[in-house]
């Protein structure tokens, strides 16, 4: 049919049709110009919208609603409040006092401090864990003493052997009259949180789904914001950080998992209680106010240690103040253990300035990563890095999804967190900020078995690749705000 007013030519479905979208592209650009958040994600939105105009333009419509409906702006000023009261409850143990830091480190402790309100705590012991089954096989035999409850956090929960394994562990534990809550995310366990749900609530655990998506429910949340943490926390006394997902090592094309967790005990585990507190409560609208829940234990250890957490819940983007502020405290070394490295400019540009000022600056990288689009966004960035003196290690032993940072021989940051946007700016993500000797020894075993795993990238061999492959990753990187 077509439209037609008096005395003009017709115009085509086909040309109304063209001229519709058209204005939507405008507009659907217009709104990525004023509402990125950062305002560099609006190139990798504007990228979308001008490669792929039609799809993009209702994805656009769809992810830019507000970071958080009305009501869960409501809970996070709540949650804010609770975590006040956490902090207060947990200061009251003699085993929590601040110990004394060196002062070139005194800054990052009060940076985070500051945004997530929780101060370095000493008095801890920590193992690190690099065997993937060791850790599943630790956290299940800990999950068999608890005394009065289980917290778990993880972005994926698997139906599958490993997801199973947990799944019993907590069977057991509840059928003991343990207290157990389960938070997976909605879209990182899709696939398997309707089984994993009803297997678990038949047994009288509780569970929820964190920041579910929908297509028609406006209340829902956006897709591109994700709980990304993965962490464990039992009787208030014992937690697990780190990178590893409730899930078999095993991934298709034959490559195993390579990962990294931290198991805690002392009094910076009330830290992760509180943070899995706040987010049972954002979803639940809960509260988990029994004093068992932070128990006043006994030292455990002497290592220093603080939690970071980042997310939309927090006005700032504490995990890339984090890094920056190590990046410009490092003297001596620094090693970036990450499987998705696609930073932005500031990062970029303080890894080049700490390499000016004679820092050794090391990459750990998977030569073949999960995400042939995240491969070569994060390879378009080798070359300023080669030519910077920045080390560059593709490790090929399996897939690389430790997440860690070694900052000299003072400090260590072990978590969920990746190098890249999303978990910088938009993914709860939580970490470990380790300041302990012993520990950062133990990374730099790690780091050099990585390395040892890995092919050193030489700057001569990599800029003979095709022209073909520039392209490719030069391209790839105009969506990497997106990645």
């Amino acid at each position: 049919m077509a439209f037609r007013q008096a005395g003009a030519r017709p115009v085509s479905d086909t040309l109304l049709l063209f001229l519709t979208l058209d204005w939507l592209a405008r507009f659907a650009i217009f709104a990525v110009i004023i509402f990125s958040r950062p305002a560099v994600g609006a190139q990798g939105w504007l990228a979308l919208v001008l490669v792929f105009p039609i799809p993009a333009i209702l994805v656009v419509l769809w992810a830019f609603r507000p970071l958080a409906t009305a009501r869960r702006r409501a809970r996070f000023a709540e949650a804010r409040r609770q975590l006040k009261i956490a902090r207060r409850q947990i200061l009251m143990s003699q085993h929590c006092s601040p110990p004394q830091l060196p002062a070139h480190l005194v800054r990052a402790a009060q940076l985070i401090e500051r945004v997530n309100l929780f101060p370095a705590v000493g008095g801890n012991n920590i193992e690190a864990l690099a065997d993937y089954q060791e850790v599943i096989d630790r956290l299940v035999a800990d999950i068999g003493t608890a005394r009065h409850h289980v917290h778990l956090t993880t972005y994926i929960f698997s139906d599958d052997a490993v997801g199973n394994q947990i799944i019993a562990a907590l069977v057991a534990a509840a059928s003991r009259g343990i207290e157990c809550r389960v938070l997976i995310d909605a879209l990182g366990s899709y696939w398997w949180s309707r089984r994993i749900i009803r297997k678990l609530r038949s047994c009288g655990i509780t569970v929820r789904r964190a920041l579910p998506v929908s297509l028609t429910n406006m209340e829902a949340l956006r897709p591109d914001l994700r709980n990304h943490r993965k962490l464990a926390v039992i009787d208030g006394r014992l937690g697990y950080i780190g990178s590893q997902n409730v899930i078999s090592a095993e991934l298709p094309g034959g490559q195993r998992s390579k990962e990294f967790v931290v198991r805690v005990n002392g009094p910076v585990v009330l830290q992760m209680q509180a943070l899995f507190a706040n987010d049972w409560f954002l979803e639940s609208g809960d509260l988990l106010s029994d004093g068992a829940l932070f128990p006043h234990e006994r030292s455990a250890g002497a290592a220093r240690a603080q939690l970071v957490a980042g997310g939309p819940e927090y006005r700032r983007s504490v995990i890339r103040l984090l890094l920056d502020a190590l990046v410009h405290t490092v003297e001596h070394r620094l090693v970036i253990t990450t499987p998705y490295f696609v930073p932005d400019e500031a990062l970029l540009l303080a890894l080049e300035g700490a390499a000016a000022r004679g820092v050794e600056v090391c990459l750990i990288l998977p030569k073949k990563g999960d995400h042939r689009l995240v491969d070569l966004a994060q390879r378009s960035f080798f070359d300023r890095m080669l030519e910077a003196g920045i080390d560059i290690h593709l490790y090929h032993r399996g897939f690389l999804h430790a997440k860690h940072v070694s900052v000299d021989d003072d400090l260590v940051l072990v978590g969920s967190m990746n190098i890249d946007l999303r978990s910088l700016e938009l993914n709860g993500e939580a970490g470990l900020l380790i300041y302990d000797q012993d520990t950062v020894a133990r990374l730099r075993e790690e780091e050099a078995r990585n390395i040892a795993g890995s092919e050193r990238l030489v700057r001569a061999e990599w800029n003979a690749r095709p022209a073909l492959a520039r392209a490719a990753e030069n391209a790839a990187r105009l969506f990497s705000p997106l990645l």
